[in-house]
């Protein structure tokens, strides 16, 4: 029976899920067809399969060839089926042994001449592909990435001969090792850079340690964008296993793959022109946006107040459940995005209130639309919100002393990490309410102390609970088993933008 079967992986999300291509050949007018729910580009692959084939000297059949990809209802896109393709016709028509593509998986878009070109979204079929126990077989340029799981077994080729020679058994390929990561120095920008600016640098290690999101507000040239763009270098490289979800997202996204860089957390800054489908994601095939590339990393947004309305608005629910879900007619797909929000302002619409030099021109009514941009939802879910003010005294007096660096600070957040692990297996910031009971108890004085300030403040629930855990990071930092009055008062200094326009953050 002339029937072939092959396997690759399909795109879903960050999910790569299974392929089986049948190929049948049967008597009849000579023709090839494709179906199981192909896209343009998987149809135009009947095309480059004939090319591929006949430049690389093998005969296509000429006969009535039916290729399906199942299952039927998964929508298949791009080139990525193309060796498969191949290879199944080269089998069913016996130029390629059957026994010998069992334990395969097969990615890749072919050109004419046979030669094998990448794709995107290798490293989340080379993960389930592993799990499997199979082996991959990808273009050469996919390889380092293919063969970043542990226990993977990867073949890279260059053409379409090469793998064919595999199979049948008159040249054998070794398994793709990849070469020793060389880790490259990203941390250019140190916190010593910034010249004074005291309160804003311990919110930032704070921010650090505990995950917690961040709000800048300070006039123009205050050292706003200065101080996020110092933030990654406070941060403890990722984990494997977190390093790998974040490398299957850029894989996705058409993002180029550096083995050098994978374990550092990723730092997306988008414009403030960038549109509510560039920040969640979207397309007819859904690929991951801004939030999901910032994904166990940072997404800062300078300019908060000049995004459209409607963007900011999409950051609520994934700051709450760390997913995004993009729902389409023939599909659904989530996007992980648990990331940390950093975000600047500036106090007015101007810029300048506030200032002792006294530049601000907009009236009070004007001062109040502008801070009303930010909602109230919205600004529940930032922990922190920190004034940064004019610090020309201290630029044109430098301090004698040495500023701190940020190895030191890291230093510091390592250990305040460290302590949070050991006690609830997560950082501050992931606290759900029971554990917020358990981990972040006030003592009855401290109790009286935030009543008083959520009546004063009209603070919500969920700013309740944020502050908490941030009293909670101020007090790992201490190396301290309960939250003391202290700790639990700087904390509440950190709610800065309600303090400044008195209005209900619920």
């Amino acid at each position: 029976m002339s029937l072939a079967i092959t396997y690759a992986r399909a795109n879903l999300g960050i999910d790569a899920p299974l392929v089986t291509v049948e190929t049948h050949l049967s008597n009849g007018l000579p023709s090839l067809s494709i179906v199981g729910l192909p896209e343009a580009a998987v149809k135009e692959s009947k095309d480059r399969v004939r090319s591929a084939i006949i430049n690389s000297q093998f005969e296509f059949p000429t006969r009535r060839i039916t290729i399906n990809l199942a299952p039927a209802d998964l929508p298949k896109e791009g080139g990525r089926f193309d060796l498969a393709i191949a290879l199944s016709i080269l089998v069913a028509s016996g130029q390629i042994p059957k026994s010998s593509i069992e334990q395969y998986e097969f990615l890749g878009e072919l050109a004419l001449t046979g030669q094998l070109r990448p794709i995107h979204g290798v490293l989340p079929a080379a993960l389930q592909c592993t799990q499997q126990q199979r082996s991959l077989v990808v273009p050469f340029e996919n390889a380092e990435e293919a063969a970043l799981p542990a226990q993977a077994q990867t073949f890279a080729v260059h053409h379409l001969l090469e793998i064919s020679a595999h199979l049948c058994g008159q040249q054998s390929l070794n398994y793709y090792q990849p070469k020793p990561v060389v880790k490259r120095n990203f941390d250019r920008f140190d916190l010593s850079d910034v010249k004074g600016q005291h309160q804003a640098k311990r919110a930032l290690e704070i921010a650090a340690s505990g995950g917690h999101n961040l709000l800048l507000i300070g006039p123009p040239g205050t050292g706003k964008s200065m101080l996020a763009s110092r933030l990654p270098s406070l941060l403890p490289d990722l984990s494997e296993s977190d390093a790998m979800e974040v490398a299957a997202i850029q894989s996705l996204s058409n993002h180029h793959f550096d083995p050098q860089t994978w374990r550092y957390p990723p730092f997306r800054s988008p414009h403030h022109t960038a549109s509510a489908a560039a920040l969640v994601g979207g397309g007819s095939n859904p690929k991951p946006g801004e939030i999901s590339l910032a994904h166990r990393g940072l997404l800062f947004m300078d300019e908060f107040p000049e995004f459209d309305k409607r963007v900011l608005e999409v950051l609520r629910e994934p700051l709450e459940s760390g997913e995004i879900i993009i729902s389409r007619a023939n599909r659904q797909v989530c996007f992980p995005a648990q990331f940390q929000l950093i975000a600047a302002m500036n106090p007015c619409a101007c810029g300048y209130k506030g200032s002792p030099k006294g530049h601000c021109r907009c009236t009070p009514d004007q001062v109040n639309r502008y801070s009303r941009k930010i909602s109230g939802p919205l600004l529940d879910r930032i922990d922190m919100q920190i004034e940064v003010a004019t610090n020309t005294h201290e630029l044109l007096n430098p301090q004698t002393t040495q500023a701190e660096t940020s190895v030191q600070v890291k230093a510091r957040v390592l250990a305040a990490r460290k302590l949070q692990h050991l006690r609830q297996q997560k950082i501050n910031a992931a606290l759900s309410a029971p554990e917020i009971d358990a981990y972040c108890a006030l003592q009855k004085k401290d109790q009286q102390l935030i009543s008083r300030a959520i009546e004063q403040l009209n603070l919500s629930a969920r700013a309740y609970h944020r502050i908490l855990k941030v009293a909670r990071t101020i007090a790992d930092l201490d190396t301290s088993d309960n939250i003391a009055s202290c700790h639990l008062m700087e904390a509440l200094g950190y709610r800065k933008f309600d303090q400044m326009v008195g209005r209900n953050s619920v």
